[in-house]
């Protein structure tokens, strides 16, 4: 096998200077389909050709060059004189220059739904208009992988957009993949994109999940309460991102009310408005010290034990529920990962609640070695089960056949594995 030059590209081109220019193409295009190339360097007077005494001074190299083209472009680049592009920059340039406009009425007017679909898997093109294209596309009231066609463009979408998509291609293919992408992304055009495509209907989970993501759009939010639907009603309410008219809304219902109070960001207003579902309330994280302190007065036993499940109590609210705890109550504390050091190692030390301390999300390491020692079984399985377990505890619980699930499916345990790349003990 003939070993190839690493070419140098010229990477500060542009098209203006390429008009009225007739470039050697070696190989062919990679985003845009042969005839679509051809069409979009002709709005910009650029003409391709195979032969090289037809050529000037440019040389593009494309995808799959024959062992006859890569010669040739070894043999220009030693020779000298050439000015080498690259395929993948120069049809960014030309996707970049698209007009929008021009090309949606093209699109409409010639209802050409291979070239629609074409552009919407070009990957050079601006999210922008791919948002523009994806709205264009008729799914023909089939669902998003049940012809070619609809499967091709949700594939497209979900490669577009996911995270990490070169490690699991897979879930291009699977409806899997549209709910992993609504869970992971903060890009707010992406969700309202999907909340439009027709065979959402199709899938309640996917609406459900739109409606409680606080990035979705308000006039998305909007439009799900709209519909009724007591489901996607109580998805609204958990989102934590509503605004004041969709609260006032949802809140005349008492269930409803009940979410919002324990799920929302809470400003003033909406405290005072939700005030009745005080105990709800109390489980809220965006309690400020001072709704905590208006809560802790109306003393009530309920009330204690949700702002002692609270993530977000202050070391103030939390000391003072500490002081007269019952057993609940200091059950309660005790996994709360706000809760002050001293206090978990006391109740260690008097041998209280070793299950409850062993569940705490900001466990102390030291405090969860001295666990580990104790060798309860329960205990352990909590650690097992604890996020904040540190990793060499877990590796001595996997090897014991009782937490070896309980180890493998730990968050942090696997995130660790991951980041590591040592795969599974077996």
């Amino acid at each position: 096998m003939v070993a190839t030059l690493k070419v140098e590209y010229n990477l500060d081109m542009n098209l203006e200077q390429l008009k009225n220019q007739t470039i050697l193409l070696l190989g062919k295009p990679r985003a845009f389909s042969q005839e679509e190339f051809l069409e979009q360097i002709k709005v910009h007077n650029i003409t391709v050709t195979k032969e090289l005494s037809e050529a000037g001074e440019y040389v593009l190299e494309g995808r799959m060059m024959t062992p006859y083209e890569q010669h040739l472009s070894d043999d220009l680049y030693e020779k000298g004189g050439y000015t080498f592009l690259s395929i993948d920059d120069f049809e960014k340039l030309l996707a970049e220059e698209i007009d929008d406009a021009i090309l949606l009425m093209s699109l409409k007017l010639s209802n050409d739904k291979d070239r629609l679909k074409s552009f919407l898997q070009n990957g050079c093109i601006p999210d922008s208009l791919f948002f523009k294209l994806l709205g264009m596309y008729s799914w023909g009231k089939e669902d998003f992988f049940e012809n070619d066609d609809n499967r091709d463009v949700t594939a497209a979408l979900i490669g577009r957009f996911y995270e990490n998509i070169e490690r699991n291609h897979n879930v291009q293919y699977a409806t899997t993949g549209l709910i992993h992408l609504v869970s992971q992304t903060d890009n707010a055009e992406l969700l309202e994109a999907i909340s439009k495509l027709e065979p959402l209907a199709k899938h309640p989970k996917l609406t459900i999940l739109l409606a409680q993501h606080p990035k979705t759009p308000k006039q998305v939010l909007k439009k799900f309460l709209r519909s009724g639907d007591r489901d996607v009603m109580e998805a609204i309410a958990r989102n934590s991102a509503i605004d004041s008219a969709i609260i006032k809304e949802l809140s005349k219902d008492e269930t409803y009310a009940t979410i919002l109070a324990q799920n929302i960001d809470l400003s003033e207003e909406s405290f005072e408005l939700l005030e009745a579902f005080n105990e709800a309330l109390a489980l809220n994280e965006t309690l400020s010290s001072e709704m905590q302190k208006r809560l802790l007065a109306l003393d009530q036993e309920s009330i204690k034990e949700s702002l002692a499940k609270n993530r977000a109590a202050t070391q103030e609210t939390l000391s003072f529920l500490a002081k007269d705890a019952d057993n609940r109550l200091q059950e309660a504390l005790l996994q709360n990962p706000n809760i002050d050091k001293v206090y978990l190692q006391k109740a260690f030390d008097e041998g209280v609640m070793h299950t409850a301390i062993a569940k705490n999300p900001a466990l102390p390491s030291d405090i969860a070695q001295e666990l580990f020692e104790k060798g309860d079984s329960v205990v352990l399985d909590a650690l097992s089960r604890n996020e904040a377990t540190p990793v060499d505890i877990l590796y001595q619980l996997q090897l014991d056949s009782r937490f070896e699930r309980a180890v493998k499916t730990n968050a942090a345990f696997g995130k660790h594995i991951q980041s590591e790349n040592i795969g599974w003990l077996i």
